[in-house]
């Protein structure tokens, strides 16, 4: 079988060259960036952040809102040959210290009262830079380097995602796996020049920072923003006069339930989704709320971009499926053996070409779980993501997820690691063992239920919940707190989690 040769990549900062000069890039508040504006300022940032950073390779971390700097770090960084860390603002002082710490981060950019918030947390070989410090080296008329001549198989940037065991893990992503991925994205939304792009997701995660890249990519604009309420979403399309709308389940719940002037509502060309599956009941609620709009369901994993793409056209049709491999991408359905699932027989996700990542930093052992030789029928060979997902292909070629074989919780868009809950609530002192589970939630595609031990018997529910508040981000607090004697374990004495979670199950039942 001849093997598939990678498409040509560029340096990701060389997506600032991709509009016209004069043409809109970035939409910050009444402030618009052009194309030449948006390549001026990533030099100029570029220069500043090599000389507080160090030389090539050191990491740099942004930590904040969508304000200009930030939404300018994935390209500046990648200019001065450093390697971004963008890191959830949501996310607080113990996440973000332990990416900090794990990343090996040089500089960390951000405000100083979210820097306050870290405390003895920030490793001491971690320096600190003030955003205010950041927007006034791109005003500036200091110097600016020029775009960069990178290999694009050097990293770029590392992505952190929870995983079903432990602490965030973070994705090594290289200049080309973001080229492609922006330029895959730009190719089947069909992004064009005028397209105005809202981006209301966080740029810390794949699925939020390629609102950015894909829309340059096409030599289109964005309007990031950070919101409070759905109504602020609607307002800012009106404002923007925004084309294309990236969200989450939970959010589309939300928005189809706010009112929607029906011309605003025209405005939108295509609406996105990932980070969970639409239901047929909320597909039916946003064509009814945008009747002119194309809807695009995908699936993606940090590890490997993103994965899938359904047709507007199919969706009324196939409400329930994850389309096809999007460009770029080869998606196969295989059995534990390698080998490729006949139609409508279950078996893992895995996907194989440029995509791909380049691992888990310093963590060849996960690594190793996860990325993995192409099985044998794979077009592109070399290694692959395994995703441990499970879904079916059906006799079009149309894939239907079915479900995970890990226990992540998937709630509010996020990926939230058990583990990561149960080590926040043991760390209060107020409890010897905890364990975390979801359950299907309407809105938030699932909510977090964690059961407790207490120490010495006692049950200090309002100390817990305010530990739980001021340790971990708002989309990680369980939705239930509940307190046990005991807890069962299995045979090897570890915590029966599958028990735990039918116990809880049965009395809310009862």
């Amino acid at each position: 079988m001849t093997k598939i040769e990678n498409p040509p990549s560029h340096p990701i900062d060389h997506l600032a060259l991709r509009g016209v000069p004069d043409a809109p890039a970035l939409l910050i508040g009444e402030r618009v960036l052009s194309f030449a504006d948006l390549d001026a300022g990533v030099g100029r940032l570029a220069a500043w952040l090599r000389e507080r950073a160090g030389g090539p390779g050191e990491r740099v971390a942004s930590w904040g809102a969508k304000t200009r700097a930030i939404c300018l770090m994935p390209l500046a960084a990648a200019r001065a040959g450093l390697i971004h860390v963008p890191i959830n603002p949501l996310l607080k002082g113990p996440q973000v210290a332990h990416i900090l710490a794990d990343s090996g981060a040089a500089l960390l950019v951000t405000n100083a009262p979210r820097a306050d918030m870290l405390g003895d947390g920030r490793p001491a070989d971690c320096a600190f830079e003030d955003l205010k410090a950041a927007e006034t080296a791109i005003d500036s008329d200091g110097p600016a380097l020029p775009p960069s001549r990178a290999g694009t198989d050097e990293l770029a940037a590392i992505l952190y995602t929870s995983g079903s065991t432990g602490r965030p893990k973070g994705v090594m992503l290289s200049h080309a796996n973001l080229w492609l991925g922006a330029e895959s994205v730009a190719s089947y939304l069909k992004i064009a020049p005028d397209d105005r792009v809202l981006a209301v997701l966080p740029l810390s995660f794949d699925y939020g920072q390629n609102q950015l890249l894909s829309t340059w990519y096409a030599g289109g604009a964005v309007a990031p923003l950070d919101y409070l309420t759905p109504r602020d979403v609607v307002k800012a399309v009106a404002r923007y006069r925004a084309t294309t709308l990236a969200g989450v389940p939970p959010l589309w719940v939300q928005l189809v339930e706010s009112d929607w002037p029906a011309d605003t509502a025209a405005l939108l060309r295509r609406l996105t989704n990932s980070g969970g599956a639409l239901t047929p009941t909320l597909i039916d609620a946003m064509r009814a709320t945008f009747p002119n709009t194309a809807i695009y369901p995908m699936y993606g994993l940090t590890e490997a971009f993103r994965s899938t793409w359904l047709d507007p056209a199919l969706v009324a049709s196939h409400p329930t499926s994850m389309g096809r491999a999007i460009p770029h991408a080869e998606i196969l359905v295989c059995r534990p053996d390698g080998s490729v699932t006949d139609d409508d027989e279950p078996g893992e996700l895995v996907h194989c070409g440029p995509l791909v990542a380049q691992g888990y930093w310093h963590d060849a052992e996960r690594t190793a779980q996860r990325f993995r030789p192409a099985p044998p029928a794979s077009r592109h060979g070399g290694i692959a993501v395994w995703s441990g997902d499970t879904v079916r292909r059906d006799a079009e070629g149309l894939l239907t997820f079915v479900g995970r074989d890990d226990a992540m919780i998937k709630t509010a868009g996020n990926r939230v690691s058990p583990t990561e809950v149960e080590d926040a609530a043991v760390a209060s002192g107020l409890v010897y063992e905890a364990v975390a589970f979801g359950i299907p939630d309407a809105r938030l595609g699932a909510a977090i239920v964690l059961i407790v031990r207490g120490r010495g018997g006692d049950a200090d529910r309002d100390g817990l919940a305010a530990w739980l508040r001021q340790t971990l981000p708002n989309f990680m607090q369980p939705q239930t707190i509940e307190w046990r004697d005991t807890l069962p374990r299995n045979p090897n004495g570890k915590l029966d989690r599958v028990a735990i979670a039918a116990d809880w199950t049965r009395q809310v039942a009862a």
